[in-house]
């Protein structure tokens, strides 16, 4: 588990760059990231794309409101395994004044790509949460 809150943390997720107009996050897959199976469960790349997605997108809109996910689609191209460190990038395809278009990527520790796809985000005309605006106020100032 990272120090991040909520699914991320769980997932061990990493910020390595945080920009309104690039997020750049990273896991390592263990254990907990499978499927009964045993390979990579397809939930993890579609949670980590679509928070990604969502932290740029709010860091993007400030304290205008808060960013939802509203859609996500991603496409699974290969399959990593336990110990593999997944990448995961998210930059703005569209962003307008109630909704944002995000592409989303995750690749493997030899670049290939893992999963890809589009995370769309809804712009909310509603008060950030005092806790959430703290966070992101100091990404805001940087």
């Amino acid at each position: 588990m990272s120090q991040i809150p909520g699914l991320d943390g769980l997932l061990g997720v990493e910020h390595l760059e945080l920009t309104a107009d690039r997020v750049v996050v990273s896991f390592t897959l263990g254990e907990h990231h499978l499927q009964p199976f045993g390979i990579p469960h397809g939930g993890v790349y579609c949670a980590v794309h679509e928070s990604t997605a969502s932290t740029g997108g709010q860091i993007w809109l400030r304290d205008q409101g808060i960013v939802v996910g509203t859609n996500n689609s991603t496409d699974f191209l290969r399959q990593a395994k336990v110990g593999d460190t997944i990448t995961t990038s998210a930059w703005p395809i569209h962003r307008g004044r109630t909704q944002q278009l995000w592409r989303t990527e995750s690749t493997g520790q030899d670049g290939k790509l893992i999963a890809q796809g589009q995370v769309r985000l809804a712009n909310l005309d509603v008060p950030i949460p005092p806790e959430t605006l703290e966070r992101f106020r100091a990404l805001w100032d940087e």
